[in-house]
């Protein structure tokens, strides 16, 4: 079957587990939610970035959890496994739907992204066919995803930076314009938040459901859990990425969102359509929008590449715990690589892609809509599995946890009560509801589909069994 190699280092897994929260969602869709919201987006962002982070920590907690107990009994424990803590402390049908779910839905943010890159080379390159370029770099990314963990790492660190270099010098530039020291800038003060309308001019419920959307733009900083397991020290790294999350979450998100509606009134639609872009531009930096197409394609890239590695080890781990074909299982090059698993979500993603073209308002559409719903889904199981994991640890052993949840287990039931809601919240909204019900039908479906499965493989057995028997008695 092969293992994985654990060649990554400290300063790739760091440098992921900071570009990974830091793509389009930030740079596209942080000017929409804006305008939903009004001022009070910014409590949309702090809201749902505190929900991340104590989903990290429950994730840290049981990753360091599973190590010390792997090494009480012998054994091994993969970090950032959601699916087996699902599968381990809720119940098979849960691992399988949490794993299938998670799978699903980075699958289809590579075949997002594809089409995103595709449509932005052909308004540069006219002469370049939307899907030439869509499949050409997706291509590119399955090469080096194929050739070395170590490469992705590399590729994702240095294409990171360029994120993590674009939004410092946005918060460095917007900070003083707001603080009054950028030259030929006037700052509106605090009456800004007020000025036009209210600071939730359009009441509470939209706060809830813009988190929605919040989290989608942010999803992945799990990733770098699940990039730990193959570097060169994953106890450390696992909490050293951890700890990393509350800082960069609050400085990246609620950061530029406090900045734009300190600067930008909230119902300008025009300069909130390019708000990075805009605000650097009004600071007297005329390329500000072309850096920023830059940056924005750049990110792309990024979140393809880490949707393609992250998509790859979750249908490796479906396969080893037998709930996808064995093949997905097998490490096929001497670098470590889990090339079936990349070459089959590489596949999918290309469909989802081809789905774009073929049924951009239809099948597209319900896809695009289902993701935020389902990550939310897969937090409120990762939440339910902390607290049985930690019931659990504790009888078994005193040893003290690297990691742990705060406030337990007041704050773990907490935080998947306000999951639940926000994920209710999206009946409220008519916009949203569309994404309530085919969230809701797509997880539904995911367990049913696990017992149909699991009757149908016992009846299998049963037959396997019965012409045993009769050859047996002959």
């Amino acid at each position: 079957m092969g293992t994985l190699q654990k060649s990554l280092k400290t300063r790739h897994i760091t440098m992921i587990s900071i570009g990974g929260v830091i793509g389009t969602g930030l740079f596209v869709g942080t000017g929409k939610n804006i305008l939903s919201t009004g001022p009070a987006a910014v409590v949309s962002y702090a809201i749902a970035c505190l929900l991340i982070v104590l989903i990290m920590q429950m994730v840290g907690e049981m990753a360091s959890g599973e190590m010390v107990l792997g090494r009480k009994s012998g054994s091994s424990a993969e970090l950032g496994s959601f699916a087996s803590y699902a599968e381990k402390y809720i119940g098979p049908w849960a691992g399988f739907t949490v794993g299938w779910l998670y799978w699903a839905s980075w699958v289809f943010i590579v075949g997002l992204e594809a089409a995103l890159i595709g449509g932005m080379l052909h308004n540069w390159f006219p002469f370049i066919p939307v899907w030439v370029g869509g499949v050409g770099i997706t291509l590119l990314m399955t090469i080096i995803n194929i050739y070395s963990v170590k490469s992705f790492g590399e590729f994702e660190y240095w294409i990171s930076f360029i994120k993590v270099t674009a939004i410092i010098a946005f918060l460095v530039v917007g900070t003083a314009m707001v603080l009054g020291i950028w030259p030929n800038y006037e700052p509106k003060g605090f009456g800004i938040l007020t000025e036009f309308g209210a600071f939730a001019p359009n009441g509470i419920i939209p706060i809830f459901t813009a988190i929605v959307f919040v989290i989608f733009s942010i999803c992945g900083a799990e990733v770098a859990a699940i990039a730990a397991a193959e570097s060169e020290n994953p106890a450390k790294n696992i909490v050293r990425a951890i700890k990393n999350v509350v800082f960069r979450l609050g400085l990246f998100f609620v950061g530029s969102v406090a900045i734009m509606i300190m600067i930008l009134p909230w119902n300008d639609s025009t300069m909130l359509a390019a708000p990075y872009a805009n605000i650097l531009s009004m600071a007297g930096l005329p390329i500000a929008a072309q850096i920023i197409q830059i940056v924005i394609f750049v990110s792309l890239i990024s979140v393809l590449n880490s949707a393609l590695y992250t998509s790859s080890r979750m249908l490796l781990e479906m396969s080893r715990q037998g709930n996808a074909p064995k093949v997905f299982s097998q490490i096929k090059n001497r670098r470590g690589a889990p090339v079936p698993a990349i070459l089959g979500s590489t596949v999918v993603a290309y469909v989802c892609s081809l789905l774009y073209f073929v049924s951009p308002e239809v099948i597209f559409y319900f896809l695009g809509n289902c993701v935020g719903g389902l990550m939310i889904v897969v937090y409120i199981f990762i939440a339910i599995s902390q607290i049985r994991f930690r019931r659990s640890y504790d009888l078994q052993t005193t040893e003290p946890l690297a990691i742990k949840m705060w406030l337990f287990p007041g704050l773990s039931y907490i935080t998947i009560g306000i999951l639940v809601l926000i994920y209710f919240c999206q009946v409220l909204i008519e916009s949203l509801r569309t994404q309530f019900y085919l969230s809701s039908i797509v997880v539904v479906g995911s367990i049913l589909l696990f017992f149909i499965l699991g009757k149908l493989a016992s009846k299998k057995t049963e037959q396997i069994e019965r012409i045993e028997e009769k050859f047996a008695s002959e």
